[in-house]
């Protein structure tokens, strides 16, 4: 099923405008003592009308480690946090070093297969023959028959690979399409791959003070029907080095964010082209925060302005 930009717009819209209000479901009923948690916001995939929550993890990085005991506990039990938290999009990559290993491992051990929407990439300059095997390499790492979205990698090689991505998912290997960038320099590439193919998603960087993808891409996304993952909302670590020792703005109670990680992802959701969001971390206590910004209302338009004034200010 394909969703017009009006339906795709309609049902993220909704979505978050259910989430702030609180479902009268059952699920809310429990009793007074032990309410039930409140539920993480889903926005649905425009191609499918799949519902995927707006908060998941990167692992680019923070999940490139040997794997001995210690590091494979530390990253278990962000797993556990996403999962408990109503989020499933893991993000990687075979570039990203030993991430796939490790995060497939886990998902292996937890038993945790079927609550993971997984997220990987093509990611070689070479020819179909390197695609192709890099996706095989990625179905043993991840132990899987099937991944959710394969992506063509900061646009290597597209043409080629989008091809292969799709030859797979017709046999049933692959669910979604998309390709990926993480540069304001390769936005006009990416626009260009948007136009003139069919994509399920496309991933792209996006932050309060990098705004640039709001004047093509979020848009054009919205018009295409294309779902929108986000990379580098923190602008790697820099937003956080603007606000060290600050106290969060009081307002930012009225759209429900209690710390700054909560403010920036938050601005982001505020924008109803973007599905999901997928930060980085190798700490639970980071993927409960950046949780915590899927739960609750997001800020509107003036909200959204407040948030841009105070960090252009800083």
């Amino acid at each position: 099923m394909k969703l017009t930009r009006k339906e795709f717009l309609k049902l993220s819209v909704n979505a978050g405008a259910a989430l702030a209000m609180g479902s009268t479901g059952p699920m809310r009923l429990a009793t007074a003592a032990q309410p039930q948690p409140q539920p993480m916001a889903r926005r649905a995939i425009a191609k499918s009308g799949e519902m995927l929550p707006v908060i998941g993890l990167g692992t680019s990085r923070v999940f490139d480690v040997a794997g001995d005991a210690e590091q494979m506990a530390q990253r278990r039990e962000v797993l556990e946090t996403l999962f408990n938290g109503g989020g499933s999009v893991i993000d990687s990559a075979p570039s990203y070093g030993n991430s796939e290993t490790i995060a497939g491992r886990l998902l292996d051990q937890m038993g945790a297969r079927d609550k993971a929407f997984i997220a990987t990439k093509i990611s070689t300059y070479g020819g179909k023959d390197d695609g192709l095997g890099q996706m095989k390499g990625s179905m043993g790492r991840w132990h899987t028959g099937k991944i959710d979205l394969m992506q063509v990698h900061n646009l290597k090689g597209t043409d080629i690979h989008l091809e292969s991505i799709r030859d797979w998912r017709d046999a049933g290997r692959i669910r979604y399409v998309g390709i990926t960038h993480y540069r304001d320099d390769a936005h006009e590439d990416l626009e260009m791959v948007m136009q003139s193919e069919i994509l399920d998603f496309v991933q792209l960087n996006y932050s309060v003070l990098n705004r640039n993808a709001e004047n093509i891409l979020l848009p054009l996304a919205a018009e295409k029907g294309v779902a929108v993952l986000v990379n580098v909302p923190f602008g790697r670590g820099g937003l956080f080095r603007l606000v060290r020792g600050r106290k969060i703005p009081d307002w930012a109670a009225e759209f429900g964010a209690s710390s700054w990680g909560q403010v920036f992802l938050k601005y982001i959701l505020g924008n109803p082209a973007v599905t999901c969001i997928i930060p980085g971390t190798s700490k639970a206590k980071h993927m409960t925060d950046n949780i915590g910004a899927g739960l609750g209302p997001v800020p509107d338009a003036r909200q959204r302005r407040k948030i841009v004034e105070l960090m252009e200010s800083l």
